[in-house]
């Protein structure tokens, strides 16, 4: 194999997939990244056997073929080389080396057999459709600060996609908790979506997914199986299997009956919880909000440290309420916020508070409150 590619292209390539192999391996061929060089398109392969991605690249390939080498090792160098720099890989396929060279730079990186690299079966998928990467981008975003990190709640260590009767029809939705906070965020139902069997999406996947759906004018192919879930352009394809689980009844936490009405600058109001939350010692403590008429009070008070206390106009003519949430869920809905404006439901002290943008239900919020 020998083939020319621009480093800008190559570094490109080889960074999304070395971005999918795991740092701590017992495998020695996953720390690998899989180059296949045909025609005039070279394509980078890795997966940690849970997610595969495959990223292509034009190239001037001189002679087809295919080895295994250190996907970080790989990404390193090209890093390293200048802009601009036509960078030859060759690998004669008897002496297990690889060389890389760009001008004066010339280095050698030992290969593993192409045979040895796992590749992940490809499945017949229940339903295929195409969306648009800032739609996906939307979806992904603004659901994923709300996945759980707890390993024995294994089932909520990603994003519940599927189709849920939305607030106009039929809606493609994605949905986030750990049992504190909640994230449920609809769009359109792209056609051929229908009958998509719901799916939850891993942490690691989501984020992977996230380095795809840059470009606004892009279209992001997505093909759903009960077992995996595909998102693929034109130059990359991420292949992942999806959480063996059963994702709860979401709907039960989501209140419906809160009447007491709050509006608030959604950026001011970010500010001014990063402001009382500083004395805290610990970025969970609870923040105080006490509302009364046009005016929303944020205290917090922390006896080893100190206290504060910060005051906002806002939009409130409901009885006077004081209710506790931890300062970091606080920020983090917060800062989900596109508009103008965060309307915050409530009921009372103790129970969920529902937030929403604006007037736009397609993405709506649940935070527990916390004691004060």
């Amino acid at each position: 194999m020998k083939i020319s590619i621009e480093r800008g292209a190559l570094l490109k390539a080889v960074g999304q997939a070395q971005s999918v192999v795991e740092r701590r391996n017992t495998i020695p061929i996953l720390a690998n990244v899989l180059i296949e060089a045909e025609g005039n398109t070279v394509s980078f392969r890795a997966t940690d056997l849970d997610i595969e991605v495959i990223d292509k690249c034009a190239g001037m390939v001189e002679r087809a073929g295919a080895t295994t080498v250190s996907a970080v090792t790989l990404h390193e160098i090209v890093r390293k080389l200048p802009d601009g720099a036509m960078v030859v890989l060759a690998d004669d396929g008897t002496s297990g080396r690889l060389t890389v060279e760009a001008g004066r730079s010339n280095f050698s990186l030992a290969t593993l057999p192409k045979e040895d690299f796992p590749v992940m079966t490809s499945s017949e998928y229940d339903s295929n459709f195409a969306v648009p990467a800032p739609v996906l981008r939307r979806l992904f975003d603004k659901s994923k600060f709300a996945i759980s990190t707890e390993e024995t709640r294994y089932y909520l260590n990603g994003v519940y996609m599927h189709i849920a009767d939305g607030e106009d029809g039929k809606a493609l939705r994605c949905v986030a908790t750990d049992g504190h906070r909640l994230a449920r965020i609809d769009a359109p139902l792209p056609d051929n979506a229908l009958e998509m069997p719901g799916v939850i999406v891993p942490r690691k996947t989501v984020g992977e997914l996230r380095k795809l759906l840059d470009d606004d004018d892009m279209t992001i192919a997505v093909s759903v199986s009960e077992a995996k879930v595909r998102f693929a352009t034109p130059d990359i394809t991420l292949t992942s299997k999806v959480i063996d689980g059963t994702f709860p009844d979401y709907t039960r936490v989501i209140p419906t009956g809160n009447t007491r009405k709050l509006e608030v600058d959604a950026a001011e109001f970010a500010k001014a919880v990063d402001r009382v939350a500083t004395v805290s010692s610990e970025r969970s403590r609870a923040v105080k909000l006490t509302l009364e008429e046009d005016k929303l009070t944020l205290s917090v008070n922390a006896p080893d440290s100190g206290a504060a206390e910060d005051e906002l106009a806002v939009a409130y003519n409901d009885e006077r309420l004081e209710i506790g949430f931890n300062a970091k869920y606080l920020l983090e809905i917060a800062s989900q916020v596109d508009r103008e404006n965060a309307v915050f439901m409530f009921n009372s002290s103790g129970d969920p508070t529902l937030m929403r943008e604006g007037t736009d239900t397609s993405a709506v919020y649940v935070v527990m409150p916390m004691r004060v």
